[in-house]
């Protein structure tokens, strides 16, 4: 079958690998139709993804088809369409019992820790496959990114009216942009792309855009009234700017770091004191994330349709892949078919 490999950074390669032989007793047999290109794969393809290790089948953002599936209750058939949820947790370390396992202490990642869903077929737990009757493929493979930012806006539990500050309106960043907007906050975006600006503006309709420069924080200070916001999502993965964050949030405010980046991050003692901001991390998403993001789709108060900037199939990827990096480049989001 069909798979496309990352063999090493900036080196792609379309295979014929063999056809999955799982025993299919808890699992399906699936057809992807679709996958998703998220920050993660861009970051692989640089050699700047944490916890990864080379050569890789990446593809974590599927919509899938079933093939073959065993007796069960949850409407699992073949011919049904579904998202997979990658995350492979454990169920039986602290995080699982706790229902948190999204950070299982033994995770694995489709695409990242172990191969993903850049193939023709995959064997997948039924208890990962969320079916939809009515979202296409192409959607089915968004349901991923909104569920990192359904959950990291979970995290920061927005209130209607409050000030939320978005750093970074990168396919994530969007996604938190859209949650953030529906939970009736006053949202405030920042990135240095004026057309990621636009994006949000035009799409979604955020009314209060910042452009990343050296007067972002005077900028904040005067639309809040000198307040500052109340809660800072930074989805850009860039240390600077993660620890800059720190600046914008309000005395008492809440910070939270969406993005992952490979290095340190660091920031005053005495001021993150002074001011007792409340630092949360963000990991991946649960199962009643992609629940709830798969019940706004269906009702459409999540819209999808302008997410999809680029496609490709897998026999273009090798070639299209590398004009999605950049800062030139105009990507929100590219979806890769096996036709």
């Amino acid at each position: 079958m069909r798979t496309v490999i990352l063999d090493a950074p900036g080196r792609l390669r379309l295979a014929d690998n063999k056809e999955p032989s799982e025993p299919l007793a808890r699992s399906a047999l699936v057809r992807v139709h679709c996958v998703g290109v998220c920050g993660t794969d861009l970051h692989a393809y640089r050699g700047r993804q944490p916890y990864f290790s080379y050569p890789r089948i990446l593809g974590h953002e599927l919509g899938v088809e079933v093939l073959e599936a065993p007796a069960n209750d949850r409407g699992i058939a073949p011919g049904v369409r579904c998202a997979v949820e990658p995350y492979l947790n454990c169920g039986s370390c602290i995080a699982c019992r706790s229902g948190k396992t999204n950070c299982c202490a033994r995770l694995r990642v489709l695409g990242v820790h172990m191969d993903g869903g850049m193939c023709e077929r995959l064997v997948v737990p039924l208890e990962k496959l969320h079916p939809s009757n009515t979202l296409t493929f192409e959607q089915l493979a968004l349901v991923e990114t909104l569920g990192i930012g359904h959950h990291a806006v979970g995290r920061g539990r927005p209130e209607p009216g409050e000030w939320v500050c978005v750093v970074g309106a990168g396919p994530i960043g969007l996604s938190v942009v859209q949650f953030a907007a529906l939970s009736g906050a006053r949202v405030v975006v920042i990135d240095v792309n004026p057309d990621r600006l636009a994006f949000c503006a035009g799409v979604f309709g955020v009314e209060h855009l910042i452009a990343a420069d050296d007067d972002t924080q005077a900028a904040l200070e005067r639309l809040t009234g000198g307040d500052m916001p109340t809660l800072v999502m930074d989805a850009t993965g860039n240390p600077k700017s993660m620890e800059r964050s720190l600046d914008f949030a309000a005395n008492g405010g809440r910070v939270v770091f969406v993005g992952l980046v490979q290095s340190d991050i660091t920031f005053s003692d005495p001021e993150f004191h002074r001011k007792e901001l409340t630092l949360f991390a963000t990991r991946n998403s649960t199962t009643a994330d992609f629940r709830s993001v798969l019940d706004h789709m269906e009702a459409g108060t999540v819209v999808t349709d302008p997410w999809i900037t680029h496609r490709s199939t897998s026999e273009t990827i090798i070639d299209d892949f590398p004009t999605w990096l950049g800062p030139g480049s105009k990507t929100v989001k590219a979806v890769v078919s096996f036709p």
